[in-house]
């Protein structure tokens, strides 16, 4: 049977047939399509997706399509309006597109429409408390436009809602307005806004078209909270404070009013806020020579960035200064710009190198560039038939190992002509590294995510050496020490050599694992492995490519490994060695039976001076004691020693040949030093640095 209505409610999709008896029902009905979305703790169980799916033939109607949505207390519910976002209007207001958007809370007070929008606008995502709705009109015979925005669980605000804003760069500017606008804003209710702010810029609030309320309880008031600072707290009236000091948010707190009285009219305002860049130009002279360096580049790294960096009042985007500059940069961020130096060390006889370690130390950029360095390279050119000898920071350095990464904030790769050395950071076992006679360069860079700071090491040009490199090790406590072939992973180069020199310390013994070893098939000569202890002219470890190596040797003293390299047929050589410390048992357990034996020596010897003194019946002579000296001089009481006038035999230093004697001490089998602290002449290959055939 027919019935007659002026209202109909279709739920779950049911199909419904419609018939009108006026002639405009478009002018009488309106359509409004509703769906639901809950939200718990954590997620939500829907979004809202703006489709026109089913109502097309109503389409001659205004629409109205509604998603009233729910949140799980205390957490809100929050919409993401994507990248256009959503600007606010005033009620009467229409949209270009025709598409008005109304966001409203839902309180046990009634309803609030927190505002109505259009879309292209700076707000990002709103939060409501409890429950609310989110809804958009469409005049008749205009077709849905298609639209997706995502719902979420939010933050567990204390307002009635907070809508986030994100400011332009430049200059730019949106007008708010209170829920309700124009009507009053909730008594004693709280309204908040984010703004988020580009880099170096301010924002400005202005009250607009203001009305008060008669208060009761508490008063008006608009409060400014950011990071940088503690909350302000102004009225309404009074001139709204600059914020200068990043993202911030402003709350609108309304007083408990008084209702009684009808000629108050409650609270309601307009704000105007505007933002706009707040930098300028930060210039100064930089002086390359002076922070000795031979050349700085300097880079924007995007073309879209608002950066600009100007030498010499020219506008430039990348550019290498050589000597003294005025440069300035404007809107510039650290990940703007990309500046890096290089420095080159040089001689072309031994005797004409500076006889001191050169410093190669990162420095410091002028307060003016918007970041520290990105990169520093010095490269090391030595003439013929000498050595570059490396020397690390204070602690010495480490290789950079896969599950031994640097953790430090820099990272050092070394490298010659025909490939890489290795990669380095501070802290570590490694004193020096010396490679024979190549064009070396020494990159320092910052670790990911960190930023270039000081750092400092030392680089001096020597006598040749006959490997290829040696490395001085020194490994203390009980961390281990990893040590990798140059160039590793990749294999060392054909017909090389290289020797690591450790020190083992006294009362300790050295643990030598071989934890990762390729070896090749040689098609000319052979590679060699040895460990020999230092001042010994047997060798304690030797291996030929084609024998199985031991999977640890144990050292008592201070040795050297050695490896040569022969021309591969196929394969490379290349080692990953381990090597810890602890404490030497056998050692430990000599000296324990020889204080024993000197024990039972002098027991025998006080027994038989007992035995003497006893058979003796003679009168006992008075004689005159010596006081033990443990520096080897007896001292008789009552004479003063004579101390004298000169003390040459006090060193005021001592040279570094008498410190490392026992490194010299490695016998003819190491062919790196003669017997005495005189360096032998180099009588190993002399082939310039080259890549091999």
């Amino acid at each position: 049977s027919q019935q007659c209505s002026t209202y109909l409610e279709v739920r779950d999709n049911a199909p419904a047939r419609v018939s009108f008896d006026c002639r405009r029902p478009e002018d009488v009905f309106h359509v409004e399509v509703t769906r639901n979305i809950a939200c718990d703790t954590k997620s939500c169980n829907g979004r809202i997706v703006q489709a026109d799916n089913g109502s097309h033939p109503l389409v001659r109607f205004d629409r109205k399509f509604t998603w009233n949505l729910k949140a799980s207390p205390p957490k809100a519910f929050q919409i993401d309006f994507g990248g256009a976002g959503l600007r606010q209007i005033n009620m009467t207001d229409r949209c270009p597109d025709r598409h008005r958007y109304t966001l409203e809370a839902f309180q046990t007070t009634g309803s609030v429409v927190i505002g109505k929008y259009c879309r292209e606008g700076r707000i990002g995502s709103a939060q409501i408390l409890n429950r609310g709705s989110f809804s958009v009109d469409v005049p008749a015979g205009e077709t849905l436009r298609r639209a997706e925005f995502d719902v979420r669980v939010g933050e567990e605000i204390k307002s009635l809602a907070k809508m986030t804003l994100m400011l332009l760069r430049g200059t730019s500017s949106l007008e708010l307005l209170s829920p309700n606008y124009p009507v009053s804003f909730p008594d004693d209710d709280v309204m908040e806004w984010y703004f988020q702010l580009p880099s170096k810029h301010r924002a400005a609030v202005q009250v607009l078209r203001l009305t008060e309320p008669v208060c009761v309880k508490k008063s008006t008031a608009l409060e400014y909270q950011s990071r940088a600072r503690a909350a302000v707290v102004v009225r309404p009236t009074a001139p709204q404070p600059e914020q200068r000091q990043g993202n911030f948010s402003l709350t609108l707190r309304n007083c408990e009013m008084d209702k009684k009285r009808s000629a108050s009219p409650g609270l309601s305002l307009g704000l105007l806020v505007s933002s706009s860049s707040e930098s300028f130009p930060a210039s100064c002279s930089v002086d390359v020579g002076a922070l000795r360096m031979d050349s700085l580049r300097v880079r924007k790294t995007s073309p879209a960035s608002h950066c600009e960096m100007r030498v010499n009042s020219v506008l430039k985007e990348d550019v290498t200064l050589t000597s003294k500059a005025d440069v300035s940069f404007q809107d510039c961020l650290p990940e703007d710009v990309q500046t890096t130096a290089k420095a080159t060390i040089a001689c072309r006889q031994l005797r004409d190198c500076p006889k001191t370690p050169s410093r190669l130390a990162v420095p410091l950029l002028p307060a003016c560039f918007p970041g520290p360095l990105s990169n520093v390279t010095w490269t090391i050119s030595p003439p013929q038939q000498t050595t570059v000898e490396l020397s690390g920071p204070v602690g010495n350095m480490r290789q950079s190992l896969p599950g031994q990464p640097c953790n430090d904030s820099v990272l050092v790769k070394v490298a010659e002509e025909v490939g890489p050395i290795g990669e380095f950071c501070p802290q570590g076992a490694i004193q020096k590294l010396q490679i024979h006679y190549c064009n070396v360069t020494v990159s320092v860079s910052p670790a990911e995510g960190q930023t270039l700071s000081e750092f400092e090491m030392s680089a001096l040009i020597t006598e040749e050496i006959s490997e290829r490199y040696i490395f001085i090790v020194s490994p203390k406590g009980d961390t281990p020490v990893y040590l990798a072939s140059p160039g590793w992973p990749s294999g060392m180069q054909d017909h090389s050599t290289v020797s690591w020199i450790v020190s083992v310390p006294e009362e300790m013994e050295a643990r030598l694992m071989f934890v990762n070893l390729s070896r090749p098939k040689c098609l000319s000569s052979h590679t060699y492995i040895k460990v020999q202890q230092i001042g010994q002219e047997e060798e304690d470890y030797s291996r030929w490519e084609d024998e199985e190596a031991d999977i640890e040797i144990a050292m008592l003293d201070s040795f050297y490994l050695n490896m040569t390299n022969c021309k591969p047929e196929r394969g490379i050589l290349s080692v990953v060695t381990k090597i810890s410390l602890q404490n030497n048992t056998r050692r430990l357990l000599t000296i324990m039976l020889s204080v024993v034996a000197a024990l039972l020596v002098i027991f025998t010897v006080i027994l038989v001076a007992v035995c003497v003194l006893n058979r003796r019946k003679k009168k006992k002579l008075t004689h005159q004691v010596s006081v033990y000296n443990p520096n080897g001089t007896s001292v008789f009481p009552g004479h003063k020693p004579e101390t004298r006038e000169d003390e040459d035999h006090v060193y005021a230093s001592i040279e570094d040949t008498l410190v490392y004697t026992h490194l010299l001490r490695q016998g003819k089998e190491i062919g790196i030093y003669g017997e005495t602290d005189t360096y032998r002449p180099f009588t190993g290959r002399t082939e310039a640095c080259e890549q091999p055939p």
